[in-house]
């Protein structure tokens, strides 16, 4: 049986559409402005490049499949020249549904930073609903001196619907580096019973989100104490060089998450959000 003859049958998962998408993004300097120099976007990845203010290129991913499920390929690649500022984010939540047994969602995002240059890294919350599966990786390749701002918030299904994650397979890696040498890794996997794992005192004492923040800049030492003056007793901040900061924080929600983490970014961006952050 083929699967042009099977598709019909809801018994065979393995033939289910699934969503394929990539997103290739080039920077360059035009005068004192970021500006596009290449651009290559297939399948399920759009890019949007609303008007921003100063000299920096804002960049909106789109998911056209309105989401990840078991099965679905999405890649994004970025790359930012000598001198150019690079702010990316989405044009929403990433929704991670449900997906058949055995299949796995996959996203690889790559970041590639020239001297003198900056990206912000700026995704909206990944929220994950019961069943989902999902390997995401984000690598990111700096120059000597280049900067970084990267923040990737997840919240573990809707708080107010009353979800609870007690089948989950999420695999996710975060790798930052500098001049070719390791500078940032953070891994964390969890499967099977989220909530109970998240429940424990030790690990998350019931929190329903959390967010990972990594700051590379000349400047990071200057905001330390005034991030960790806005952080709950669920946050934290700390150096772990002198130009970079590494933040974690947990909250019962996403809004919760938001009230903290939004006061934080601004200053760290020196400006306001992207506006679909405000939306």
């Amino acid at each position: 049986m083929t699967c042009h003859t099977a598709i019909a049958n809801a018994a065979t998962p393995a033939c289910q559409p699934r969503a394929r998408g990539t997103l290739r993004l080039s920077t360059k300097l035009s005068g004192n402005s970021t500006v596009l120099d290449g651009l290559r976007q297939a399948g399920a990845l759009k890019g949007l490049f609303p008007r921003g203010a100063g000299g920096a290129l804002q960049a909106v991913t789109l998911n056209t499949a309105g989401g990840i499920t078991g099965g679905d390929r999405l890649s994004v690649a970025m790359r930012a020249a000598p001198g150019t500022t690079l702010t990316v984010t989405t044009q929403a939540c990433e929704r991670i549904y449900r997906a058949q047994p055995g299949q796995t969602g996959h996203v690889r995002n790559r970041v590639r930073i020239a001297d003198g240059a900056r990206v912000n890294w700026l995704p909206q919350e990944t929220l994950l609903y019961d069943g989902g599966a999902l390997r995401r990786s984000l690598t990111v390749d700096m120059a000597t001196d280049a900067s970084l701002l990267l923040v990737e918030p997840m919240v573990f299904g809707r708080a107010a619907m009353g979800e609870t994650l007690t089948d989950i397979r999420l695999d996710d890696r975060i790798e930052i580096r500098r001049a070719g040498q390791p500078l940032y890794l953070d891994a964390q996997r969890l499967q099977g019973d989220a909530a109970a794992h998240l429940r424990r005192p030790v690990i998350a004492d019931s929190a329903g989100a959390m967010v990972a923040l990594v700051f590379v800049a000349a400047a990071a030492a200057a905001h330390l104490d005034a991030v960790r003056a806005a952080l709950p007793a669920t946050g934290g901040a700390s150096l772990i060089r002198d130009d970079v900061m590494v933040l974690r924080l947990l909250a019962a929600d996403s809004f919760e998450l938001r009230q903290v983490l939004l006061p934080v970014l601004q200053r760290l961006l020196g400006g306001d959000l992207p506006r679909c952050w405000m939306i």
